[in-house]
């Protein structure tokens, strides 16, 4: 599939008359107050000023339409997300002020990285050159242009993406939403009921209601945990900030406006272990009116033997404590990769103080790979930052994490007036520090019944990754009671509290 390119457009020319030259004038003949034929003014003649070059027109039918084509009619038609329609000039026209004013503030298209369609697919960012193009249309009041300079109107598949899923989940019933207040995060437990293991290709989310249903991923449980927070909460689901509140076994995926749902390379896929349970986190933005939602995901399974999992790993610190007022508090993370790994995609993750994250990878020979910078971080656009081309890291590469985060006052976004310190946990007042990657180990081969080992605090969301390796030893040895290598969920609880009340120090002694 092709994915969509930065349309740059050539300079204007400039409009020139032509002037006929007489056999006369090419021997330097003089014309009475005009020119010599090589350009000098006649004797007793008088230079004519130059016409201006004429501006070059930007017209909504060759200039504008492919840029409103190619990043906001996706979310800007009907069913979609977006509040109004952006399919034609008309519903250009009359809204051209503010399509500049967004463009120019970088407010939409809502992309978030510092690099946009030449490293990423789906990314709806647009260059310099574009953005002023929107500026010179709307000052010049916004004109059609030449019908025959329209390109195609985009058109969109009906119903689901990639054909009819394999399988449909969604919740036991629909949600009721009030019509105002704070956005909504309700996690929905669906049981696969599968009884071995499956690989997905794909993951493909359809919003029952594109009004309210702002982002949706779809996470995995093998505990159970999440089937008893259900049960402890009335409705239809639960609601869980920033994570579902269980530790998840892994995650299928998620969808936010724009994103394309796409089909694993063959022989690749996303383990579904068998038993699972589907937790399905929707994130509601409510719209003034009682609404209602029941979300739906299809579900791809790999046609064909799966030689790779797809896997995940997280760079992550649990340990961040974030001071009162500080407006730029920054914290790092580390993670080493154990094998030759082929990176696929990143998933930056924080609440609201959340300002910026940088993702980078420092190669055993001395280089460095940039994998994503967020530098405009907004909790309610979090994007899956897929590569175009998958990234090779080699074994013993460390995989470095800087995210910063504003605690002020003057962050409009703070949770708690007056500001106070901020921890890592689940809640809107809560903090977290995660990057996730989604890789492929070049040494695995499951046809051959060669199995890459998952390496700890992966996809299951262990939350000793972002530590150093003594760290993460004490930490084990403090807090794991059961002795099995590894914090079963009372266990990490237990850990969070103790580094919620006392930032990054680690007891001497276990707690009581």
């Amino acid at each position: 599939m092709k994915f969509p390119s930065i349309f740059r457009w050539p300079l204007a020319l400039a409009l020139t008359s032509g002037v006929a030259v007489s056999c006369a004038g090419l021997l330097n003949q003089s014309q009475p107050g005009g020119f010599t034929a090589i350009g000098l003014p006649a004797k007793g003649g008088s230079v004519a000023p130059k016409a201006a070059p004429a501006a070059k027109v930007v017209t909504f039918n060759k200039d504008i339409a492919p840029i409103i084509y190619s990043n906001c009619s996706s979310c800007h038609r009907a069913g979609e997300v977006a509040p109004f329609p952006l399919l034609s000039y008309d519903d250009a026209k009359k809204r051209a002020k503010q399509i500049a004013i967004v463009t120019e503030s970088h407010v939409m298209p809502p992309w978030k990285a510092d690099e946009g369609k030449e490293k990423f697919a789906d990314a709806h960012q647009l260059s310099m050159d574009e953005i002023a193009k929107i500026r010179q249309w709307t000052d010049a009041g916004a004109p059609e242009g030449a019908k025959a300079d329209l390109p195609p109107a985009p058109k969109f598949a009906q119903g689901w993406q990639n054909g009819e899923p394999d399988a449909i989940f969604q919740a036991t019933e629909a949600y009721n939403l009030a019509a105002e207040g704070d956005d909504v995060y309700r996690c929905y437990v669906i049981p696969t009921n599968y009884t071995e293991d499956r690989y997905v290709s794909a993951m493909e989310v359809r919003p029952g209601n594109h009004a309210v249903v702002h982002h949706v991923i779809a996470y995995l449980d093998t505990s159970g945990k999440a089937r008893e927070k259900d049960a402890a909460d009335p409705g239809p689901g639960y609601t869980s900030f920033g994570g579902i509140g269980v530790t998840p076994a892994g995650s299928l995926g998620g969808w936010a406006p724009g994103l394309v749902p796409r089909l694993a390379d063959a022989g690749e896929g996303i383990l579904l272990p068998k038993g699972a349970d589907i937790v399905l986190q929707v994130h509601y933005h409510k719209s003034g009116k009682p609404e209602t939602d029941l979300t739906k995901i299809g579900v791809y399974f790999a046609k064909g033997p799966v030689d790779k999992r797809i896997r995940s790993m997280m760079v992550i610190n649990p340990l961040i404590r974030i001071p009162a007022g500080d407006a730029n508090y920054t914290t790092t993370a580390t993670r080493k990769v154990r094998d030759d790994i082929t990176v696929l995609s990143i998933t930056p993750h924080m609440h609201l103080l959340g300002k910026d994250m940088q993702i980078s990878a420092a190669l055993p020979d001395g280089s460095e790979k940039k994998l994503v910078h967020v530098n405009d971080w907004d909790f309610n656009w979090q994007m899956i930052y897929g590569l175009k081309q998958p990234m090779k890291l080699p074994a013993g590469t460390q995989v470095n994490l800087t995210a910063r985060y504003d605690n002020s006052t003057d962050n409009p976004l703070n949770p708690t007036t007056p500001p106070r310190t901020v921890t890592w946990g689940e809640q809107t007042t809560d903090e977290m520090c995660i990057a996730f990657l989604f890789y492929t180990v070049d040494s695995e081969h499951l046809t051959k019944g060669e199995v890459a080992e998952t390496m700890p605090g992966g996809g299951g969301g262990g939350i000793l990754g972002g530590l150093s390796p003594g760290l993460r030893q004490m930490a084990m040895k403090l807090f794991d009671k059961d002795g099995d290598g590894k914090l079963n969920e009372e266990e990490r609880q237990t850990a969070l509290a103790w580094w919620r009340d006392h930032g990054a120090a680690i007891p001497a002694t276990p707690p009581q």
